[in-house]
């Protein structure tokens, strides 16, 4: 039996391993989407596949991890695998990812001659860009796990396959080499680990400390009143017309959780969820309202089961498309919380933005002709909660990335960044007001291809316990936009608002000094703090 302090001192050292490989992994890539955005994410898992220690990068990207070991280990014996083997794959259907563009490396561990575990990162390679998405064969290249490294030795066929479907092959060859670098050190701390306390004692401390997560996750839903909570809400996106309609029940009884989740069928676009995920989803939002401290291990999902109708927009089968299932994630949390605000209100936020709004060019530099493929995810308004403002300008939920300096944007690509500013009166009234939009407006200064990807054209992020909604999304451009995309020619400008977000509590009671707090930093104008916040200050 390890004793209590051993686990703490080993769970605390798996974490300090899953996050210094994300920082060399960061450190190490060429692409700005990596170096600068930091669009990866790193994790450890046991040899049967459950997840060790996630480092806080990317909630999302726990959907491409969750399968790929089974994944791996199907289509290759252990008994085959040695020291020094590494594994590449993205496909959402034959290997366990959920968008192609997030390529995971996995690599074995071995201690004394024996595998015990995987180090594993995911990285988000911006390429595949302007292809259309009706299924995933338009999507870029699929990858089966498949062995990219035999015995430290790189395959070179199977990355000059892979390079070759790519439009930035000089990026990818780089960005991979990082992924490299980042699991070579995860596999070396792991195994100094194991020579510190013994491989027996660590491989006992990973389970202890999943059987810990459970144990906090069973604790938290025992605290949710027992009953059946249920929640609806609308998705809107640039590729579809008008809007899904969607829901979920959460039903609590004693120490576990169930979701069901009802919505259209897979539609011929990118939008679609994987069954990953929308798990990676679930153990996100329920972890957050539950208890946020819960470690990020497989422990956490045990007491929780999700269903949803095969082949519909949150469960989606071969060969639906789903390049753009970020968004409609983020309308999955807001399901969650919308249900469970019913019955633990102070633990949930209002709306956030509930998009992942993404800007994706393509053209040819103008100086040397070469293919270049730049991406951003743009953050919006996160939802105010019972006792605090939202926060502003924010990634929120299922992403976590940075944003691109502008400086960098503009050195790197033929584009100018016009205005990127906070979107006044965006954050939804209340007691406490939602975080405020984002609006950023580009400028082609060469002829590219556009594709605009986001939610919440349609409808607001909605409020809590009389707070009013957020505002809304927006698209424009001085080009044709048809579904998200456009050809830009030089000068052309494209704008994009984010989502607004929720307030929580009546306007009426907010206070005097933070309305005139609001009007000093112009957050509000004088028309909405006389009509909406008029008790407020005393008119």
């Amino acid at each position: 039996m390890i004793n209590p302090i051993t686990i703490e001192v080993i769970g605390s050292a798996l974490s300090s391993i899953v996050e210094e490989m994300g920082e060399a992994l960061v450190r190490a890539s060429y692409s700005t989407n990596i170096k600068e955005r930091r669009d990866c994410s790193t994790a450890l898992f046991d040899l049967e596949g459950r997840t060790l220690c996630q480092a806080e990068h990317i909630p999302m990207h726990l959907g491409s991890f969750l399968d790929l070991i089974p994944h791996i280990m199907k289509r290759h014996p252990i008994q085959d695998m040695r020291p020094g083997d590494v594994f590449v794959g993205n496909d959402a259907y034959e290997g366990g990812g959920t968008h192609l563009p997030d390529i995971v490396l996995a690599e074995p561990v071995f201690v004394g001659g024996q595998m015990v575990a995987w180090a594993v990162n995911l990285a988000h390679h911006a390429d595949f860009a302007d292809r259309g998405h009706a299924h995933i064969y338009q999507e870029g290249l699929r990858i089966p796990p498949i062995r990219l490294y035999r015995e430290g030795v790189l395959t070179q066929d199977v990355m000059d396959l892979i390079l070759l479907n790519c439009q930035v092959p000089r990026e990818r060859l780089s960005d991979f080499r990082a992924q490299m670098a980042a699991n070579r050190l995860g596999v070396q701390r792991l195994q100094g680990l194991c020579a510190k306390y013994g491989r027996e004692t660590v491989l006992q401390a990973g389970s202890a400390l999943m059987d810990y997560a459970e144990r906090k996750m069973r604790t938290g839903i025992v605290a949710i009143p027992d009953g059946t909570y249920r929640f609806r809400d609308r998705y809107d996106c640039p590729e579809i017309d008008g809007e899904l309609d969607l829901s979920c029940e959460i039903t609590v009884s004693g120490d576990s959780m169930h979701l069901h989740f009802e919505a259209p069928p897979q539609a011929r676009a990118g939008l679609n969820m994987t069954m990953t995920a929308l798990l990676s989803t679930v153990y996100y939002a329920v972890k957050t309202v539950v208890d946020p401290t819960i470690l990020p291990n497989a422990g956490l999902a045990r007491p929780l089961s999700v269903t949803a109708p095969a082949g519909t927009v949150v469960n989606c089968v071969h060969p639906a498309a789903i390049n753009g299932r970020l968004s409609l994630c983020q309308r999955v949390v807001d399901l969650i919380f919308g249900a469970l605000a019913m019955a633990v209100p102070r633990q949930v936020t209002a709306a956030s933005n509930g998009a992942c709004f993404s800007i994706t060019f393509a053209g040819h530099q103008p100086g040397d002709n070469a293919l270049w493929v730049y991406l951003e995810t743009i953050g919006g308004g996160s939802g105010a909660r019972w006792n605090k403002d939202g926060l502003d300008g924010v990634h929120v939920h299922m992403t976590n990335t940075s944003n691109l300096p502008v400086e960098a944007l503009e050195l790197e690509y033929p584009l100018t960044l016009m205005r990127y500013e906070l979107v006044n009166g965006s954050g939804g009234a209340g007691q406490y007001r939602g975080g405020m939009a984002i609006r950023r407006v580009y400028r082609a200064d060469h002829d590219c291809h556009v594709r605009v990807d986001g939610a919440r054209i349609l409808s607001r992020p909605w409020g809590l316990d009389g707070g009013l909604p957020g505002g809304y999304a927006s698209i424009t451009s001085s080009a044709n936009l048809n579904h998200g995309n456009a050809m830009l020619r030089r000068g052309d400008l494209i704008a994009v608002v984010t989502g607004g977000s929720g307030g929580y509590g009546p306007p009426s009671e907010r206070s005097a000094a933070a309305v005139a707090q609001d009007l000093r930093e112009e957050r509000i104008d004088e028309e909405t703090a006389g009509t909406t916040y008029g008790n407020a200050r005393g008119i």
